[in-house]
């Protein structure tokens, strides 16, 4: 009895994929055509015309971000790949300012720390004079530059040259932040406006979904997700430019603010050392 039903069930387990293979190949039943009232009588449908079943015919949309980017409308390409080439600049903007400020930081640490080691003014002017390589050896060299030409012409009245050694000090600080601050523009231009042209390509993208839908008549969410998603993907690009732009921005503008702080603490510094070297010659 025992050995009749080890044999039973090993013919069960051989069977299975047989059958499934057998379901799997079967054809699907047909659907009855269906039938139309005509004058009260009942209308039978061509012969060969079986109704399809629901969904059927409709294409599985590419629902990808790069299928929605090719699925888009022409002008909300426009608007993802203009936003794409937007945050990739954004992007290159922000990795040059970090590099760019933090090794001006450095650079100036280590000037400051030259400056008030006890170091002779003439020295140092000599190391910098050929090549100022950063803010606030711009801002010593030029105003090291006037007091030497001052003092080397033979000027014969220094009552003005405070007056010229803070107007050449404020330039120079003027000239560093301007530099400081070039390309920022561009990021608070992607963080206020990068929202709204992604917006922009979002309404036009719905806008031209429902005239689709419009089209062929049929309001299934098969017919309606594709271009809702495509509208979407433009809004999301645009934001995924606009928010970086926008903290960085805020951030750079916050570190140029210190440091040309920092700038002017040091020129007004400097511009006493030098004050009281004219009153002593004078």
């Amino acid at each position: 009895m025992t050995l009749k039903k080890l044999l039973f069930a090993v013919m069960l387990v051989l069977a299975a994929p047989a059958s499934m293979a057998i379901a799997q190949n079967a054809p699907a039943p047909v659907t009855a055509a269906p039938t139309a009232q005509v004058d009260g009588q009942a209308v039978a449908a061509p012969d060969g015309m079986v109704s399809a079943p629901a969904g059927a015919g409709m294409g599985s949309a590419d629902l990808s971000l790069i299928g929605l980017f090719l699925q888009a409308h022409l002008i909300v390409k426009f608007v993802m790949a203009g936003l794409v080439l937007a945050s990739v600049w954004v992007w290159a903007i922000i990795i040059d300012k970090t590099i760019l400020y933090g090794r001006m930081k450095r650079q100036m640490d280590r000037f400051e720390t030259t400056f008030w080691s006890g170091q002779s003014l003439e020295e140092l002017y000599r190391s910098l004079s050929s090549r100022p390589n950063h803010a606030m050896a711009a801002i010593f060299v030029a105003a090291m530059r006037e007091w030497k030409r001052s003092y080397e012409g033979g000027a014969r009245s220094l009552s003005g040259l405070t007056q010229r050694l803070d107007k050449v000090m404020n330039v120079t600080i003027a000239r560093e932040v301007e530099r400081l601050e070039s390309r920022l523009l561009v990021l608070a231009t992607v963080g206020s406006a990068g929202p709204f042209i992604g917006l922009f390509g979002t309404v036009w993208g719905i806008m031209t979904s429902f005239q689709s839908i419009a089209a062929s008549k049929n309001t299934s969410l098969a017919v309606v997700a594709p271009g809702i998603a495509e509208a979407l993907f433009a809004t999301a690009i645009g934001l995924i430019a606009a928010i970086p732009a926008t903290i960085f921005y805020n951030k750079f503008v916050s570190q140029v603010n210190r440091q040309a702080a920092r700038l002017e603490g040091f020129a007004d510094e400097f511009s006493a050392i030098l004050s009281r070297q004219i009153d002593e010659r004078g």
